[in-house]
């Protein structure tokens, strides 16, 4: 069954192939005739509320009709991501997709939806780092200590999150399963609460998005042991990535673009291309790289595979910590 699951979520990237150019070239150059809605399942003023936002803008002045951020929270993103599987597939109502979806298929065991299934794929936008941080009164200096010293102190670590199941939980699931750290999570409601207590002393380390932590790490608040995506940060430059002490490891908070399943091939070809076009604008990228985050430019199929990939590895994580959704 998640074979074929996956194989379908892949041939919706990859219809657009099929059809004529023709076809697709009329069909493209009439949308959008009215407004779009982007669908966001997280609050507004956050980092995947900007993100929406920066895209919005650029898609409204490249295809000439407004497109409108509406933010829909609850449940991880799913009350979003449910909406617009219920939506018309009309390319009038996209979902601002992240990492939390990919999480989300296996962490809660009863969505009314499947995510790889009914939502297609448009475009991959940008991926933001977590880092790996802790109270300076932790005696490691490098991600390579902390590693031995969690050994060496087994279920002695408090690991502070935004929330179970969100992406700095996962992330640090992940270094567990990688490292065979055993560490104690401890969530909050939202990262704030979280950093704060491990500024105080309560908890030890946290693995939380680059937005916003930076500001402590740059102060001595908290010691920055490494980021979590492949790639260093511009950002935190001096900041080795985590797989130079834990080969393999790889973790972001990523954000891309959806539709419900059936919108027309041509009208996501049409959606892929404005957006990759936004991504390679020099404008656009820097105030993407003000949140942290590094583009992602592709095809439709590549941001499908990448999704698919996401999902996988997210499934093993959860079920490996034995977490459990509501």
């Amino acid at each position: 069954m998640a074979n074929l699951r996956r194989r379908h979520f892949l041939q919706l990237a990859a219809g657009a192939a099929a059809l004529p150019a023709a076809s697709r070239s009329a069909r493209a150059q009439t949308y959008p005739t009215r407004p779009v809605r982007l669908i966001v399942g997280f609050a507004a003023a956050g980092t995947t509320d900007i993100a929406a936002r920066l895209i919005s803008q650029w898609l409204t002045e490249q295809l000439g009709q407004q497109f409108i951020v509406e933010n829909r929270p609850g449940g991880g993103s799913s009350v979003a991501a449910e909406y617009v599987v219920r939506a018309p597939a009309d390319g009038y109502t996209l979902l601002l997709s992240t990492v939390a979806n990919a999480i989300n298929t296996t962490f809660y065991p009863n969505l009314g939806f499947d995510f790889l299934r009914d939502i297609a794929p448009v475009a991959n936008l940008i991926h933001v780092p977590l880092v790996m941080e802790i109270n300076p009164s932790v005696p490691a200096k490098t991600a390579a200590e902390f590693i031995a010293y969690g050994r060496a102190n087994p279920g002695k670590i408090t690991m502070a999150s935004s929330g179970v199941g969100t992406s700095g939980h996962i992330s640090g699931e992940l270094f567990g399963m990688m490292s065979g750290v055993k560490m104690v999570h401890v969530p909050y409601r939202g990262s704030g609460p979280g950093l704060v207590d491990v500024i105080g002393g309560q908890c030890q380390v946290i693995f939380d998005l680059l937005p916003s932590s930076v500001g402590y790490i740059r102060s001595g608040s908290l010691r920055a042991l490494a980021v979590t995506t492949a790639q260093r940060s511009d950002a935190l430059s001096d900041v080795p990535v985590l797989a130079d002490a834990l080969p393999g490891y790889e973790a972001s908070a990523w954000i891309g673009i959806g539709a419900p399943k059936d919108t027309p091939v041509e009208i996501v070809e049409e959606l892929n291309r404005a957006i990759n076009a936004g991504l390679a604008d020099p404008g656009l990228k820097a105030r993407f790289a003000e949140l942290g985050g590094a583009v992602l430019p592709g095809s439709p199929e590549d941001f499908a595979k990448f999704i698919v990939g996401e999902t996988e590895k997210w499934g093993r994580v959860i079920k490996f910590a034995n977490i459990k959704g509501p």
